[in-house]
């Protein structure tokens, strides 16, 4: 059912605008420099990022999710980055909200592209100082695990 209240839709573009600021951060073209310190800003002091696409989920702050990647980049490792959202899911009741999406990645790194997609979940709660995120948690398709359908509109 959609919501038709303004101020449900003034929430749902903010937090449009804040997941589409992390796919901004995170992403870089070849020869440019990410902008991840712009990520502290998205998150509350003790959010948490969780890359869960093996047997055992790396939980990382904010800092943590940096800084293994900001020593690609350092290295000369990782080259060029881009993720971005192929679909997405908001629910928002009150001063919590969870967006489900689907999204794709590409990037270059140690002299090799590479392309996935996955599906993220991300929440966020609305502080003093407006929306941020809390948790971000990510699992990518792999044999067996493909994309569910109605997060591609089919």
């Amino acid at each position: 059912m959609l919501n038709k209240d303004p101020g449900h839709a003034a929430v749902k573009q903010e937090l449009d605008h804040l997941a589409a600021r992390f796919f901004r951060a995170v992403s870089f073209e070849a020869g440019e420099a990410p902008s991840y310190g712009d990520i502290h800003g998205l998150f509350i002091a003790t959010g948490l990022l969780i890359k869960n696409t093996a047997s055992t989920p790396e939980i990382s702050s904010v800092a943590e999710f940096i800084a293994p990647r900001q020593a690609l980049v350092d290295s000369g490792a990782l080259t060029r980055f881009k993720e971005w959202e192929l679909s997405q899911t908001t629910q928002i009741f009150g001063n919590i909200a969870h967006r489900y999406s689907a999204y794709g990645k590409a990037g270059t790194q140690g002299g090799k592209a590479f392309e996935a997609r996955g599906v993220i979940s991300t929440q966020f709660i609305k502080t003093p100082e407006g929306w941020k995120m809390s948790a971000m948690a990510w699992d990518d398709e792999r044999p067996g695990l493909s994309l569910p359908a109605e997060l591609l509109g089919g």
